[in-house]
């Protein structure tokens, strides 16, 4: 196994604007470096780059500047190999509707070069919950079908890299369920790297090992998820008063907000204020005090601080 998945360094690209246009920077410069056998996340506001440079992956956009290379083969130099190495299941629903799904399977196994002999297509059709549609036009299949359909396509060459370009966008529960069970039966049996774009950070923050953060087309964080989470030191104590509270908690570095059931959610930065500051505050305030609970910083938090500044 390959220590790096993915190794990018100096990735670039710029569209040239069209008549009278500006050129647009998507990527400025990215340098990431993504381990084997992990859950990536990659995360980033609508236009930051990161289908851009999903796309220089996949091999379907030609990069600026850079170098890309896909389980330890450069792209420049092994064209073949690094998109044999790496799988993408894409956002737009792009499936030929007079295909069956073991017909697309089959035909996306031949695009590949993989045998006959080799081709899993029924095994696949398994896993996606498409085995009594195998013979359905795939005109006829609903949207969450089609969707799986998209993820069996990207596992025909059973590639060592799987990139899943917001897979659960308007999905229901029940399909969402059953993606995760399939990724993480990738990951853990057979050591698939999965890397993941997604707009719901609680997604995210369930799933991915290690998290980088894209904005305007740059790096702008790439670490463990835990430790992403522990840059935001903000807490909220929740006090559920045990009768109506006249006069509001005050103090330095609080922020006190009404909220339902007549509680009061406090927030505070833990490197200035302690719990014990909270309560004292609640305590002078005359409130009596039912129930309290904290609350950590979760990856929205985190995913506002480090962007926000690059939209003010």
């Amino acid at each position: 196994m390959a220590q790096n998945a993915i190794e990018i360094l100096g990735l670039e690209k710029t569209y040239s604007g069209g008549r009278g246009e500006p050129k647009k920077c998507a990527l400025k410069g990215i340098n990431l470096n993504i381990p084997a056998g992990k859950i990536f996340g990659l995360l980033g506001p609508n236009g930051a780059g990161k289908s851009t440079m999903i796309n220089i992956m996949a091999g379907l956009v030609t990069k600026t500047a850079g170098q890309v290379r896909i389980w330890g083969f450069d792209q420049d130099e092994n064209p073949r190999q690094s998109r044999a190495a790496i799988g993408v299941m894409p956002q737009e629903l792009n499936l030929d509707p007079f295909f069956t799904p073991r017909g697309a399977l089959e035909v996306q196994a031949g695009l590949y070069g993989v045998p006959k002999s080799q081709r899993q297509s029924d095994a696949i059709l398994e896993m996606i919950g498409l085995t009594d549609k195998a013979d359905a036009y795939a005109r006829t299949l609903s949207g969450g079908m089609r969707r799986r359909l998209l993820l069996g396509k990207a596992l025909v060459h059973s590639p060592q890299v799987l990139v899943l370009d917001e897979p659960t966008a308007g999905v229901d529960i029940e399909l969402r369920q059953m993606l995760w069970r399939n990724v993480r039966r990738l990951n853990q049996e057979q050591g698939t790297t999965i890397i993941l774009t997604t707009h719901y950070l609680e997604e995210a923050e369930e799933m991915c090992d290690e998290i980088a953060i894209i904005n305007q087309g740059a790096l702008v964080a790439r670490d463990s998820t835990r430790n992403l989470l522990g840059q935001i030191d903000r807490k909220c104590m929740v006090i559920q008063p045990a009768r109506d509270v006249e006069r509001l908690p005050e103090a330095d570095g609080l922020t006190v907000e009404r909220i339902a059931g007549g509680a009061l959610a406090i927030s505070y930065q833990t490197g200035d204020t302690s719990a014990e500051d909270v309560l004292n505050a609640v305590r002078a305030a005359g409130i009596i005090i039912q129930d309290v609970k904290t609350e950590q910083a979760d990856l929205e938090d985190v995913f506002l601080a480090l962007t926000k500044s690059k939209h003010a």
